[in-house]
């Protein structure tokens, strides 16, 4: 994917038809090494080939996939009467955040 992309980032910066070289160049800029295969690859599909008719073409692909998109989930009316809770419905919550704070400190923190 990366490749991909500044494969296209060099397309839009007007050059029509990058080289591996191009590639390797703007990948490096960000501190990113070049997998010589999928490089190779990729200039390989890509050469001779219209980028915009291939988004376009990919694109046209990609409208008939399904996305899901359902709609929202059914909405949860909160009981009525004014009645207290139950004592137990209290206790599952106690025990959830019981194992919130155990799986906190697992040994190494995010951004050590």
């Amino acid at each position: 994917m990366k490749h991909l992309a500044a494969y296209l980032l060099l397309s839009l910066g007007g050059n029509t038809s990058p080289s591996a070289d191009d590639i390797k160049g703007v990948l490096s800029s960000v501190g990113i090494d070049a997998d010589e295969d999928r490089l190779d690859k990729l200039i390989s599909e890509l050469d001779g080939k219209n980028l915009q008719d291939l988004i376009a073409e990919g694109s046209t692909k990609l409208a008939s996939v399904p996305s899901g998109g359902g709609g929202g989930g059914a909405a949860v009316s909160a009981p009525g009467g004014g009645a207290a809770a139950p004592e137990a419905d209290e206790k599952p919550a106690e025990k959830e955040a019981e194992k919130e704070e155990s799986d906190e400190d697992m040994g190494f923190g995010l951004f050590d």
